[in-house]
């Protein structure tokens, strides 16, 4: 890193305000943007080691760390030092425009995910020339002023300027889970930063409140930063990543096998050592899946770009694959299943009736309150015609997931008054009377006027509103702090009763995810009757229901063995989220989770794939594998039929790679035991590879079938075993008929069969991906117009080849005009053996 042009390296927490500033070089208004834009080069990026990438060269070079890429190059060196220079050319030739083809769209495809990546960057909010500026938090700097609300992640390690109810979770460095509160403070004693309570840390997020905070330490120079190595692990694998894992160690065991037995094979008939090694090594290379890589990250970042066109914008690629093997979707119902246009509809009394006090008390909660607002806050806040300006705050109590409640103390001059907002439940449960509009004295709260109030709330909770209990309580002007234990003996003012409509297009979405084998279950913190309203607003069965209390008193086994019985959990804490997504996953689901708050962050994280949306915390967004654009389930809908025909398209390539390539390759070893010389040449062998990699690279474009797309796919190495065994023998079958018919009708010799053979098995090797890339009949699946021309061009390399200067130094010579004519009948059968096979295949293992 560039040496810094200011210092930070003392313990800035334990400086006077005015010192650290003058130390950073800055002021309690920040930079202007020409001086960070000059820190941002001295200091680099605010990102820590485990996220900066390698040089392009390195990432090149990379490539050749391929064990066969190696051994190829060492084999066709030491062709050259006995004297076969124009195979060492050839061969060094063909590795060259493999590996560069690999890379070259390998990297194109990361380009493509990183600039939507960065679309979606978490940004803050800093002073830049004395304005509030919103920038990604990669640009931030020491010596810039950071604004910190409710939601945000602490983009350094700084120090508190200023500070109003301002709660921090340290978890990930210190293991607390409580939110520890941060002011602004001198603390001249304190040795440990993690005990400073003047200072914020990179890798925490508010909880709530709001902060202006100076920069002092970014990047790799926090505390985050230093011990970055331990607790940036790399993340256990996916489903997809497991899935190409175990196809690479298959097709890697029978390659070995292969290999093993041609090596012996020639040995045995006492065939030259260099020769039969560099053949033994280029089969190696025709069998292994080395653009596999590379397709997986072509196809995957193909599909991120056309959800990115749906508004949906990938952040971890592999996440597209879940997305489409999710079969169960848990979401909130607020802004997914409704509007999230909430309206303050009624607001009444104990009694029922319409009342102005229950409106001016819940108006004064959200006015003064600091910490997260909700929409129901934003709401009450458009009654702008109640009035505050002869009140003020004197303390508050936070909300918190746990309480459901938020409560603020205010003063009036005259006397102290606490205002409760939250849960009806929890509210209720604290108060001993209720108070009526114009009267002065609260009645006693008996268990008639309970029951009678408990009734009024159900009936607005089935009416579909969402009901929010007001009270509050007198206390006396020496009272100079709010506490949770203040929340008692309240008077209970009423209800505020909301509406927040279900959206028009969620019901078709709903029952296109369905019809396409995903089940939605809503996992909300309103009570059981609001949401059953909108379920039946929706068209939606409600199959079973479990409350966070139920929960509560389950254990984890207990918790699994229901939740596939209920669709509906309500009035759960953050905690029983994670619980609930975690039970799901226990019974071997895919399962998909929708938050867009700051206790959804553990969901997202256990979720096989977290989505957020583009207006949620950045707690959310930073914990999400994906971002919508739009908070609507039509959106989600398109992305997950985009991940199922992604995670087609790769099946396409390892379809391909496990039966024709390998019943080729297979070919190529039986043939060993017969023949007089090898099958094939290794450059031959190559350059087969090398043309077939070229037909396979339009693959991530292809179209795939509507049929595919109707269930969530999954990867299954039984399927791809017995397809290979199935299909893969087929193109042996055909294989050894050419042989036979080029010894015994052509009587061909060593460069004539080697040029037969090449071109059939080009033949059939690249033209098959019109019957394998489709269940159906292949006239009735349009392939990509670049799938047909690329195809069809190789073919006609093939073809060619052996007529050009260049296929003389390949080894080839021109075969008579009567082999096209048998190649054409034969491939005609042997495409027509494979649909036939394909078929009998899919009726038998219909299931997979």
């Amino acid at each position: 890193m560039p040496t810094p042009a200011v210092k930070t390296d003392s313990a800035f927490w334990q400086l006077p305000v005015a010192a650290l500033l003058e130390q950073v070089a800055t002021s309690p208004n920040g930079l202007s943007s020409a001086a960070a834009a000059s820190r941002l080069a001295q200091f680099g990026p605010n990102l820590i080691h485990g996220e900066r990438k390698r040089a392009l060269i390195l990432q090149f070079l990379t490539k050749f760390r391929n064990p066969l890429v190696i051994i190829l190059l060492t084999a066709s060196t030491l062709s050259a030092f006995t004297g076969d220079t124009v195979s060492f050319f050839i061969i060094g030739t063909i590795v060259l425009i493999s590996v560069s083809l690999d890379f070259i769209q390998e990297y194109r495809a990361g380009q493509a995910a990183d600039r939507l990546r960065q679309s979606v960057a978490v940004r803050g909010q800093v002073l830049r020339d004395g304005k509030p500026l919103e920038i990604p938090l990669a640009e931030l700097v020491p010596g810039d002023v950071a604004l910190l609300t409710a939601g945000d992640l602490v983009p350094c390690d700084g120090r508190v300027l200023e500070a109003k109810d301002f709660f921090v979770n340290q978890a990930l460095l210190t293991g607390e889970p409580y939110p520890v509160e941060k002011t602004p403070g001198e603390l001249s004693r304190e040795t440990e930063i993690l005990s400073a309570s003047n200072t914020v840390l990179l890798g925490t997020s508010v909880i709530s409140g709001t902060a202006r905070v100076l920069m002092c330490r970014t990047g790799q120079n926090t505390a985050l930063g230093e011990i970055a190595d331990t607790l940036l692990v790399t993340a256990p694998p996916t489903a997809f990543e497991q899935g190409t894992h175990r196809f690479g160690n298959l097709i890697m065991r029978m390659t070995i096998l292969l290999v093993l037995f041609v090596l012996l094979v020639n040995a045995f008939l006492h065939r030259p050592w260099l020769e039969s090694f560099l053949f033994a090594v280029a089969l190696a290379v025709g069998l292994t899946p080395e653009l596999l890589p590379m397709v997986v990250s072509v196809t995957l970042s193909r599909g991120a770009l056309r959800m990115a066109a749906s508004k949906v914008i990938v952040k971890r690629l592999a996440s597209i694959h879940n997305l489409g093997s999710m079969d169960v979707f848990c979401t909130d119902k607020t802004g997914t299943l409704t509007e999230a246009r909430i309206h303050l509809e009624r607001h009444l009394d104990p009694l029922g009736r319409e009342s102005q006090r229950v409106l001016e008390l819940a108006y004064f909660n959200s006015f003064f309150e600091t910490g997260l607002r909700s929409p129901l806050d934003d709401a009450i806040l458009e009654h702008t015609e109640i009035d505050v300006s002869g009140w003020r705050k004197i303390d508050e109590v936070q909300f918190d997931f746990e309480r459901r409640r938020v409560s603020v103390l205010l003063d009036n001059g005259t006397s102290r008054l606490l205002v409760v907002k939250g849960a009806p439940e929890d509210i209720l449960r604290l108060s001993v009377s209720y108070g009526l509009n114009g009267e002065a004295d609260p009645r006693p709260l008996n268990e008639a006027t309970l029951k009678g109030i408990n009734g009024q709330f159900e009936s607005l909770s089935k009416e579909g509103f969402r009901v929010l209990g007001i009270a509050s309580r007198q206390v006396g002007m020496d009272h100079l702090h709010a506490v949770v234990g203040d929340e008692t003996e309240l008077v209970f003012a009423g209800f505020a009763a909301f509406l927040d409509p279900p959206k028009e297009s969620a019901k078709a979405a709903l029952a296109e995810l369905a019809a396409d084998g995903v089940e939605v279950k809503i996992i909300t913190g309103d009570n059981e009757l609001v949401t059953q309203h909108v379920f039946a607003q929706l068209g939606l069965p409600v199959v079973g229901v479990l409350t966070g209390a139920q929960i509560h008193q389950m254990d984890d086994p207990a918790l699994a063995a229901r939740v596939e019985q209920v669709n509906l959990f309500c009035r759960v804490a953050p905690t029983q989220k994670n619980r609930v997504i975690l039970a799901l996953k226990q019974r071997g689901h895919v399962v998909g989770y929708l938050g867009d708050g700051i206790n959804d962050a553990p969901s997202l994280h256990s979720a096989d794939v977290g989505i957020s949306v583009d207006g949620a915390v950045d707690v959310a967004k930073a914990a999400a594998d994906m971002i919508l654009l739009e908070h609507d389930l039509v959106v989600l809908h398109a992305g997950v039929l985009e991940g199922r025909r992604t995670f087609g398209n790769i099946m396409k390539y390892i379809m391909m790679g496990t039966s024709s390539n390998f019943g080729n390759m297979f070919s190529m070893a039986g043939a060993s035991l017969v023949l007089p010389f090898l099958p094939m040449l290794p450059v031959q062998v190559l350059l087969n590879n090398l043309l077939y990699d070229v037909s396979e690279l339009p693959i991530p474009l292809d179209r795939v079938d509507d049929d595919y797309l109707s269930h969530p796919r999954h990867w299954d190495m039984n399927f791809i075993r017995n397809f290979m065994l199935i299909i893969g023998p087929v193109s042996s079958i055909f294989d050894f008929l050419t042989f036979y018919i080029m010894l015994t009708v052509f009587h061909a010799g060593e460069r004539l069969f080697h040029t037969g053979w090449f071109i059939e098995s080009m033949a059939t090797q690249v033209l098959v991906i019109f019957i394998i890339r489709t269940r159906r009949n292949p006239f009735r699946s349009y392939p990509n117009p670049w799938l047909i021309a690329c195809s069809l061009a190789v073919v006609a390399v093939a073809v060619l080849l052996p007529f050009t200067p260049a296929g003389v130094h390949l080894g080839f010579v021109a075969p008579p005009a009567i082999f096209f004519l048998i190649l054409a009948a034969m491939l005609l059968f042997y495409l027509l053996a494979v649909e036939g096979m394909k078929q009998w295949f899919f009726r038998r293992f219909a299931a997979a």
